[in-house]
């Protein structure tokens, strides 16, 4: 009973814990180095004859990055200057006549709490009120309002 158990505690441990690769020994890494790095020594004359050459074509290749962060550039300006069609639909809906008492109800609540935070007392005092049930009634009532409009709109 006691192994069944072990046995899974441990594949629960397996599903939720990420997998970790170990690294490999320094001295092993150290010693594959060092023939690669005497091995670079003798072809160093060829490289650089052949770095010139490429040194014209890595600038070409710059002038192409730079070319593609300037459209992304030009990509985010665009998504910035869309304004999110939900929001403009919250506001309205905020705006008119049946969503005020909600609106105002919830400003009131959020008004006396601000009020009791600024009292010396207020940390030690056991009721604190938050404003999350009327914050949820005036979300819901605007949901409710912006959703028909929304996909309307989205057509």
């Amino acid at each position: 009973m006691i192994t069944s158990i072990s046995e899974f505690v441990d594949e629960l441990k397996e599903a939720f814990v990420p997998a970790v690769a170990r690294a490999e020994d320094e001295g092993a890494e150290e010693a594959e180095e060092k023939p690669a790095e005497e091995e670079e020594g003798e072809g160093d004359e060829e490289e650089k004859a052949k770095g010139d050459d490429e040194d014209g074509e890595n600038e070409e290749k710059e002038d192409e990055d730079d070319e593609d962060e300037d459209e992304d550039d030009e990509d985010e300006e665009d998504e910035e200057a869309q304004v999110d069609q939900m929001d403009a639909l919250r506001e309205e809906c905020k705006a008119r006549e049946d969503s005020k008492p909600l609106v105002h109800h919830y400003m009131e609540c959020v008004e006396r709490v601000q009020k009791a935070q600024e009292d010396p007392g207020y940390a030690d005092s056991e009721h604190k009120e938050d404003c999350v049930e009327e914050f949820f009634h005036l979300q819901h009532h605007l949901d409710s309002c912006v959703a028909p409009r929304l996909f309307d709109r989205l057509k």
